[in-house]
């Protein structure tokens, strides 16, 4: 009878613990499909006695609901059941990072990394907590480790290249978005990110070929990131394959017309930067067509210095009064401080880009003189 009644509760047990697995299958079940309110009101009145597993999930839904101390609760009752449990010390990690918390949240990760060390999730936390307190090194580090382990997290690849980026390590940089290209799956949003930055730095270090390469995919695989149309223009203009970008230029144009674009693009894009002495040059054309009753500036030049600052900026702008006359559309003019100046040059819409931008040029080395400049006299 002594060896029966042992086996009787040896049995009576786990079959409570499957049961109770059960329950914690149900509620992840329940939070997966956000019912955060079912899963409260069902099962947080009886938790003292539920699993680990289970009291865990119910402080997930309080997560979820943005109730923070009754997530704490939960999640440090969850502990006291199962010491051995590392995910609601991973919950409370998260939970004291959105409160910015982060000395407190490094403490949670580095518990849970304690009891599973092989979960890159609980790696990646630690490198966000890290990054958020300004330790680069040690936030690289885990983000690292994280990346070395089965399923990391695809932020993981891009806080990476994001520290990197940061430090001003161009190569480090384009290297790990490499990295994150090669690791990240194609349906997950970072991996359109990756390509956005892949094309942008490749341009911006000259490597044409790469850059579009990258673009070009990211185009195929968001059709709707106009800002990829900009870039890839760029890419086609510093290799003066004009006849290349302009299907980007006329996908630009459709959108504007059916107000599919955003922000600083409603207006225009950027299609071409180049450099002139110790300054960029910004190229923008501005989506605003003929036949009009009104000057409008169609292509504009800004000049910006290092520190960012707009010198001056040059532009064709459209004269009524020309086209009235059928003459040219365009004339070349510029902008400096409160000056307005004219420059006597023509173009209309058949301008050879190269023309134009040897015209910008020349100005800038003083090379034209202005036919006519005026300045708002001061009140």
């Amino acid at each position: 009878m002594r060896k029966i009644v042992p086996l009787l509760l040896l049995l009576l047990f786990s079959r409570a613990a499957a049961a109770q697995d059960a329950v914690a299958d149900t509620l992840k079940a329940m939070i997966d499909r956000e019912e955060y309110d079912k899963v409260i009101s069902g099962y947080a009145p009886v938790a003292t006695g539920l699993s680990a597993k289970a009291v865990y999930a119910v402080s997930v839904a309080f997560y979820g609901k943005e109730q923070v101390d009754s997530c704490l609760k939960y999640a440090d009752l969850s502990i006291k059941k199962d010491q051995h449990y590392a995910k609601p010390h991973n919950l409370k990690g998260w939970l004291y990072n959105y409160l910015g918390k982060h000395t407190e949240a490094v403490d949670e990760f580095k518990e849970a990394i304690r009891i599973a060390p092989d979960s890159a999730d609980y790696h990646n936390g630690l490198g966000e907590s890290q990054y958020y307190l300004k330790n680069y090194d040690l936030s690289l580090e885990s983000f690292k480790k994280s990346t070395t382990l089965k399923n990391a997290p695809a932020r993981s690849y891009m806080m990476i290249a994001n520290i990197y980026s940061e430090r001003g390590q161009q190569k480090e940089t384009i290297a790990a978005l490499y990295d994150a290209k090669t690791n990240i799956g194609k349906e997950e949003e970072e991996y359109p990110r990756a390509l956005f930055n892949i094309g942008q730095l490749e341009y911006l270090e000259g490597n044409y070929g790469p850059a579009e390469s990258a673009l070009t995919e990211l185009i195929q695989l968001t059709p709707d990131d106009y800002h990829a149309y900009s870039n890839l223009i760029q890419v086609y203009y510093a290799r003066g394959e004009y006849e290349k970008a302009k299907p980007y230029k006329d996908r630009l144009y459709d959108a504007h017309k059916k107000e599919l674009l955003k922000d600083n693009m409603k207006d225009m894009f950027c299609f071409d930067q180049f450099k002139w002495k110790d300054h960029t040059v910004q190229v923008f054309e501005r989506y605003e067509e003929g036949p009009s009753k009104k000057i409008f500036n169609k292509h504009l030049f800004y000049v910006v210095d290092k520190a960012d600052n707009i010198v001056m900026r040059i532009q064709t702008e459209y004269s009524p009064f020309s086209v009235e006359l059928d003459g040219i559309k365009y004339i070349l003019c510029g902008t400096k401080g409160t000056t307005h100046l004219n420059y006597g040059i023509g173009f209309n819409d058949d301008l050879k880009y190269t023309d134009l931008k040897a015209a910008v040029v020349k100005i800038l080395d003083k090379g034209i003189d202005p036919a006519a400049s005026t300045t708002p006299a001061n009140k």
